[in-house]
């Protein structure tokens, strides 16, 4: 899985609400039918949170990333919303020549 795709997934799934590694991926799991491995998921926030797409929303003191509840920012919303409006566009263009969506 590309990056950037293992980074909209988590920015989806944390858009329901602040969660742990684990629930990030069961989330995604429930999303897609399939888990990120650890280094897809940990990789895709820790790139998130280099951007300020996310931030921690537990305590500062837990050490094991797994553990740690992240939260999606304002800065991450608007990241997603962008992305999520541009795949509508391409999904919408790609249905429409394969005739399987309307003009």
């Amino acid at each position: 899985m590309h990056s950037k795709d293992a980074q909209m997934l988590v920015l989806t799934a944390l858009a329901e609400g602040p969660m742990h590694g684990y629930a990030i991926n069961t989330a995604i799991q429930s999303l897609t039918g399939t888990r990120l491995g650890p280094g897809s998921l940990y990789g895709a926030l820790a790139r998130l949170e280099a951007r300020r797409f996310i931030e921690s929303a537990g305590d500062p003191s837990e050490e094991q990333q797994r553990q740690r509840t992240v939260r999606i920012t304002t800065t991450g919303r608007a990241a997603l919303r962008a992305e999520l409006e541009q795949m509508t566009k391409v999904a919408r263009a790609g249905l429409r020549a394969l005739g399987s969506a309307p003009a």
